[in-house]
């Protein structure tokens, strides 16, 4: 069954059952399921072994799996961190603060984007630090949890893949080193290419144009308007009864002694620790090099994590400690009320994730990507649709694996080995459709670690999430595959980009102009 259509089964079951079910953990059991069936070819003894392997490679890989642990704890330091902040009063002082400060919607909105640009080092850290910092400011404005989560994932992954100093960077760099001495390529090193390609990827470019269009605007579509208009007008900024990762409202009693350091600086040592020992790991395990893509290139960001929310939640513990003398709600039994929320409020992301690990490790034993790679290798395909192609299959691979990572490793090289063949001028601009349609694939796809992580930053439902961005995202897409098509057959990346940009243009020219001359879009 592997490297075979059927490798197709198992990712697009659990998909298809996601959106017709939401039912996330039920959709994404299914999928490991067939997918051990197919890997054992349905032999039942084979198949459970192939089940307990699968979950126990997320633990155990021949030693602890400690790149998945920590991360696992890291999501469960973080939510007791919320919810210390939230028994302290800390994160309505800090609302209380902002509101004077940030006094509109869009202000709130327009600080989300920017922070999930400022915050660039690694994705899941950008995810959970940017829902922490703005939640409490875009809650107070009826900013509905979707439309952050929109905003958080919309400039995470984004912004790590064209940004060489972050652990995307390091990695990708890394890869084109590789890519160019097999292929003697000797024009640029891999950070001259990688900086190069930034303004290449189009869907990058789209996508970040769209989350600021919709922070300035009421840019809602579809599914995102509902929860929008819900927000507005009943103040209700999730589905109550879905299951909500990270949220903790009615948890506790209203504490009027909080202050606004009890959310900044707990928040600010995250940060501070977790970028501290990204440098010093990194510069550790690259031999002392003083240089900072090699720095990030080798830095432990599971370790660095940890460590940063470890320290986080001591110090938001100890800040709630010192209200014990004046605040008469303040004792030990609300602390471990804490710890225990906390760990609880994170438990159904940490399952989605252990899941959607289990089903990334038997797509790959299926060699889903390697089958759908042939499809451009068996085929002799016309260099000028060649960007396009790449893009569109290295979006549906992300889409259907949940990895964009997993997508880099498999089709830059293929991408790269196909266009040096065929016009090596194309070099680039089709690693770049590569790395784009990575994102795109990440951001559809409901078993993907990013969209998991996102939603619980922002304590929203998983499958609300996915169903709200996803508008945004294909539109995005579809602008980026025009791109990347005229890119293709003019061989230029100007007159390509021209084309992204003239688009937009035209796009949020076209919903400005219907909105003000008060025929409301409809969609």
């Amino acid at each position: 069954m592997e490297n075979t259509i059927f490798s197709l089964v198992p990712p697009l079951l659990a998909i298809i059952m996601v959106l017709l079910t939401k039912r996330v953990l039920l959709s994404l059991g299914a999928g490991i399921l067939s997918a051990a069936l197919l890997v054992e070819e349905f032999s039942p003894v084979g198949s459970l072994l192939m089940l307990w392997n699968s979950f126990k490679i997320s633990f155990w890989d021949g030693g602890l799996n400690v790149y998945n642990i920590y991360i696992l704890l890291f999501i469960l330091l973080l939510g007791v961190v919320t919810a210390f902040v939230s028994l302290s009063g800390g994160s309505t002082a800090f609302a209380n603060w902002a509101i004077k400060r940030i006094k509109t919607k869009r202000g709130s909105k327009l600080l989300t984007a920017f922070l999930g640009i400022i915050i660039f080092v690694d994705d899941y850290f950008n995810a959970l630090a940017v829902g922490q910092i703005a939640r409490p400011i875009t809650d107070s404005h009826k900013v509905s949890r979707a439309k952050l989560a929109y905003f958080i994932d919309s400039t995470s992954a984004p912004i790590c893949v064209i940004s060489p100093v972050s652990s995307w960077g390091a990695f990708l760099i890394s890869q084109l080193g590789v890519i160019f001495t097999t292929h003697a390529v000797t024009e640029y090193t891999p950070l001259e290419a990688f900086i190069t390609m930034a303004p290449m990827n189009f869907y990058v470019i789209a996508t970040l144009a769209m989350v600021f269009f919709a922070a300035w605007t009421d840019f809602d579509l579809f599914e995102m308007k509902k929860h929008e208009k819900r927000a507005k007008e009943t103040g209700v900024l999730f589905d109550p009864n879905k299951t909500n990762p990270g949220d903790m409202e009615g948890d506790f009693p209203d504490n009027q002694y909080g202050k606004v350091i009890d959310l900044l600086l707990p928040i600010i040592s995250l940060v501070v620790v977790t970028l501290g020992l990204m440098f010093w790991t990194g510069y550790q395990l690259s031999g002392g090099i003083l240089d900072i893509f090699v720095i990030f290139e080798n830095t432990d960001v599971p370790l660095s994590l940890f460590i940063g929310g470890l320290v986080a939640s001591i110090l938001s513990f100890l800040l709630y400690a010192r209200q014990f003398k004046v605040n008469p709600d303040a004792n030990m039994s609300y602390v471990w009320k804490a710890l225990r929320t906390g760990v609880q409020s994170m438990l159904p992301a940490i399952m989605i994730l252990v899941f959607a690990w289990a089903l990334s490790y038997l797509i790959t034993a299926l060699e889903t990507g390697a089958f759908l790679a042939t499809i451009v290798t068996e085929n002799n395909v016309p260099v000028g649709i060649i960007p396009v192609l790449m893009f569109v299959l290295t979006a549906f691979m992300a889409f259907a694996t949940g990895s964009s990572w997993g997508s880099f490793g498999i089709l830059l090289p293929i991408g790269a080995s196909i266009i040096m063949a065929i016009d090596p001028q194309l070099l680039l601009p089709v690693l770049a459709a590569v790395l784009a349609g990575a994102v795109f694939g990440d951001h559809c796809s409901p078993i993907s670690d990013t969209t998991i992580m996102s939603a619980t930053g922002a304590g929203v439902n998983v499958i609300d999430h996915v169903m709200t961005q996803l508008p945004y995202a294909i539109i995005s897409a579809i602008i980026a595959a025009i791109g990347y098509l005229v890119l293709g057959l003019t061989g230029s990346v100007m007159i390509g980009l021209i084309t992204v940009v003239g688009i937009l243009i035209l796009l949020f020219g076209f919903w400005t102009l219907s909105n003000k001359s008060g025929n409301k879009h409809s969609i």
